[in-house]
Order: structure tokens, then C-alpha cells, then sequence
């Protein structure tokens, strides 16, 4: 067991940061809109890019570096958009900012922005597939309770945070609320894409 807890805590302390992907799970999350469809894509897009990291796939990253340059470029670009849509949302006097009185995005394209925050972000490739695949190297003919303990805690991470949210939802029925959380995304997508390209 204290293989599946390493593996566990390490996997946790990786994700639990507030980066894109987590703001846009807490963003739906105090919507309540496809809360359990963004954080099982989550979540299982973490168990396949985990487990190809700890199979090896993470040497294949660092003998091709140019892997990561597209990944790098492709999320800042995709990060600029969603942040400059926030910022029109936060600016926007005829946008309902209510949760329950906004339109919800379709699941389809719900699936496809959580996507893109997935699996165009090249520090999710880092965490998942370089640094938990050269840690679990450690713990060689037991790697499967090392990758079951960071699955684990992608799992309990993502819909704790998803369906945790709804306890905000109460302070967001005041639109400023939204429009305040809606500038807070914008600008935390902006500066992390400006990391992207220039960092």
C-alpha cells in the first residue's frame, strides 16, 4: 500500500494546482453544467497519458523535443482564445452571467473545450508522462500499484473539484461574481499562454 500512496500523493500534488484545466472544471462546476462529463474526461485523459508515462512513453518525449514545441505552441494559442473570450464575458453588459440563467454549451462542445484544455496543455505531458514516468522507474515490478495510486488521485482530484464547486454557487447568483471569476480565467489563461511562448 505504500507504493499506491506514493503514487497517490505524488499524482495529487502534481495536479492540484490551479492551472487552466482546473479553472475551467471549477468554472462548470459552479454552473453545474456537465459537471461529471468534464471531470470523467479529466480524469481518464490523466489515466491514459499516467499510464503511457509510466509504459516508457515519456523517453519517446525526450528523444523527440519537438513533441513538446508543438504541444507548447498549439496550447498558447488555444489559451489566448479562451482567455480573450472570458475577458468579452467579463466586459459584456448583455451577457447573462447567472449560472442558472446562462445558456449552456452544448456537450459536444463542452467535451471539446475540456479537451483542448487536456490535452493542449504540454505541462500536462510533463507532469503525467515525463516526471510521474521517471519517478515510478523506482518502483520497478510493482508499477502497476504506482500507476492505480496516481489514476486514484486524478479521479478523486477532479470530481471533488467539479462537484465541490457547487458549494460557491450561492456567491455567484450576484452577476459581478461572474464577471469578476470570468476576468480572474481570462487573465490566469493569458499569462500561462505568455509562459507558454516565452517562458
Amino acid at each position: 500500500m505504500m507504493i499506491f500512496f506514493a503514487g497517490f500523493s505524488i499524482s495529487l500534488s502534481l495536479i492540484f494546482a490551479i492551472g487552466a484545466q482546473n479553472a475551467f472544471v471549477l468554472k462548470q462546476g459552479i454552473k453545474k453544467q456537465h459537471v461529471f462529463l468534464v471531470c470523467i474526461i479529466c480524469a481518464l485523459s490523466d489515466a491514459i497519458l499516467i499510464s503511457l508515462g509510466i509504459a516508457g512513453f515519456g523517453v519517446i518525449v525526450r528523444e523527440y523535443p519537438s513533441v513538446e514545441v508543438y504541444a507548447r505552441y498549439g496550447g498558447a494559442a488555444f489559451l489566448l482564445v479562451y482567455s480573450l473570450l472570458s475577458f468579452k464575458s467579463a466586459l459584456s453588459q448583455t451577457h447573462a452571467l447567472k449560472p442558472d440563467g446562462q445558456l449552456p454549451h452544448s456537450a459536444l462542445k463542452t467535451a471539446a473545450i475540456c479537451l483542448g484544455f487536456t490535452w493542449l496543455n504540454p505541462h500536462v505531458y510533463l507532469d503525467t508522462m515525463v516526471l510521474l514516468g521517471s519517478i515510478s522507474t523506482q518502483y520497478e515490478g510493482q508499477l502497476l500499484l504506482f500507476a492505480l495510486g496516481a489514476i486514484s488521485a486524478s479521479f478523486i482530484f477532479f470530481f471533488s473539484l467539479g462537484y465541490g464547486a457547487r458549494l460557491l454557487a450561492p456567491a455567484f447568483q450576484n452577476p459581478k461574481a461572474w464577471q469578476v471569476l470570468e476576468f480572474i480565467v481570462g487573465l490566469m489563461m493569458l499569462l500561462i499562454a505568455l509562459v507558454l511562448v516565452f517562458g
